[in-house]
């Protein structure tokens, strides 16, 4: 059906379906410098986003260790990074209006940003913690399976425990290829779909479906940039997640600018 009707009867037209473009390695380099030449442009914007990001993974490591669950820290820094677009919405709204012309201003952008929670990007959060409470859960059950109910005192010991024995190292083989199938799954999900809620009126399913195209579209280009993303954000968490000051920043605006060359701008 072309029509939809509305409340008062009167047709309305369908909205037609984004059109997904194929795109090649050559685009996400590209994506990547654009992204670049954003923060550089707008540097305050980034760090700004950028800070609240690493204060928020720092947050977090500090509960885990006043609640003597620092066996956590690994993989829920792991899944950490998959919040991020969340964070990185701001971001996108720099680069939009850079890439517009339109002024930008900390109530502008801050505006969008808070008004996002009215709009269908509200419910990406509900996909997100879904897989990242999956995450945990199996994390959970891959240590009973594999390394019993043992219970650990400091970080440290449990990084001696998941070395030292076979069983240690194959928590951590199956836990890494879990970690990256659902970590697949959830960019596939995510990585168009929340600059095209920014960007456009649709449903977060629309949403959704559009990015699980892009994706298997371009599955090379595409799951290369999940893996720069994956290799860069484990380069910057090592030094107490203050690299991710500078990195999300980046990533955020070179995510926007990829989906400006995989989803077609409309006529």
């Amino acid at each position: 059906m072309d029509e939809i009707q509305s409340g008062s009867g009167a047709a309305e037209p369908r909205r037609p379906d984004p059109v997904v473009r194929r795109i090649g390695v050559h685009d996400v380099v590209e994506a990547f410098v654009a992204g670049l030449r954003d923060f550089q442009a707008a540097p305050l914007f980034g760090l700004f986003f950028g800070g609240l990001y690493a204060l928020g993974g720092l947050a977090i490591l500090m509960s885990l260790t006043r609640f003597g669950l620092p066996y956590l820290a690994y993989p829920l820094a792991a899944g950490f990074v998959l919040i991020g677009p969340f964070v990185a919405v701001g971001l996108y709204e720099v680069s939009r209006r850079r890439e517009a012309g339109e002024p930008l201003g900390w109530g502008p952008v801050l505006g969008v940003v808070f008004a996002q929670s009215q709009r269908e990007l509200g419910w990406m959060a509900f996909v997100t913690l879904f897989v990242m409470m999956m995450w945990l859960y199996q994390v959970r059950l891959l240590l009973a399976l594999f390394l019993g109910f043992q219970s650990f005192s400091s970080f440290t010991g449990f990084l001696t425990v998941i070395t030292s024995p076979a069983e240690g190292l194959m928590f951590l083989a199956v836990g890494h290829v879990v970690g990256a199938v659902l970590a697949t799954i959830l960019f596939t999900l995510t990585v168009i779909s929340f600059p095209l809620l920014l960007d456009r009126e649709v449903d977060f399913i629309t949403a959704m479906i559009t990015s699980v195209r892009a994706v298997a579209t371009n599955p090379v280009p595409m799951l290369g940039f999940a893996a720069a993303i994956a290799a860069l954000c484990l380069v910057a968490m090592l030094p107490a997640f203050l690299g991710l000051v500078v990195l999300l920043p980046v990533l955020g605006h070179a995510t926007w600018h990829l989906y400006r060359r995989v989803v077609e701008p409309v006529a």
